[in-house]
């Protein structure tokens, strides 16, 4: 299985996402933000946390209008995957991949700690091999992760069962207390917390180990 790492000017979790999937198995491609095109036969990619070009105008804002943004955006278009981690989360909002948006943390303190999450789906490449409901403690670190959505989306990614995590004591403010949410055809995932922080008995703790075990398993059998 391949993974795309994408960088940006700013972008400060890409090493650590990219160990990761390299040790869930995964060969991994770093690609620059000008590039235009991904790497041939890739099966995921990854926007990584950080603050992409300074977090200037909205976070992820302009990292969404890079020329690399076009290739990501056909990619999912065409059934791939892309998992967007905190910074990574804003830009897929802003490139239209997933809904909502990500705003300032409603107590305007920038939150860093080990945060606990609930897994609220298993139905996706992503999760499935937590168990639903199971609770995992993995890092945060955002100023701007106050999950906002229109009572009428809320309502859609509820019913249809889109919420892939949720905070356990929610630390920004977030609707719904919602951590991650998928896309509709469950194959871009968009999240706050950091698993890649979490992959590695070195980082005190391994719960977001699964998330890239999982894929690899699924994305096998896809």
């Amino acid at each position: 299985m391949k993974a795309a790492v994408v960088t940006f000017p700013g972008s400060n979790c890409d090493r650590d996402l990219a160990v990761a999937f390299e040790s869930a198995g995964f060969t991994v491609a770093r690609v620059w933000h000008k590039d235009s095109a991904l790497p041939h036969g890739t099966d995921i990619v990854g926007v990584p946390g950080g603050f992409s070009f300074g977090d200037y105008l909205r976070c992820g804002a302009i990292a969404a209008q890079s020329p690399i943004a076009t290739a990501i955006k056909d990619h999912a278009a065409r059934g791939g995957h892309v998992i967007g981690i905190c910074n990574g989360f804003q830009v897929l909002t802003e490139m239209g991949l997933l809904p909502g948006a990500l705003m300032r943390n409603a107590g305007l303190k920038f939150a860093c700690k080990r945060q606990i999450l609930r897994v609220a789906t298993t139905d996706s490449a992503f999760t499935s091999a937590y168990g639903r409901g199971q609770e995992i403690e993995v890092p945060i670190a955002h100023h701007d992760g106050n999950y906002t959505i229109d009572a009428e989306g809320l309502a859609r990614l509820k019913g249809e069962d889109r919420i892939a995590f949720t905070y356990v004591g929610n630390p920004n403010g977030s609707m719904g207390d919602i951590a991650g949410v998928l896309s509709e055809n469950r194959r871009v995932l968009g999240m706050m917390p950091h698993p890649e922080r979490a992959a590695d008995p070195a980082h005190g703790g391994t719960d977001g180990r699964a998330l890239f075990e999982s894929l690899m398993g699924g994305l096998a059998l896809a």
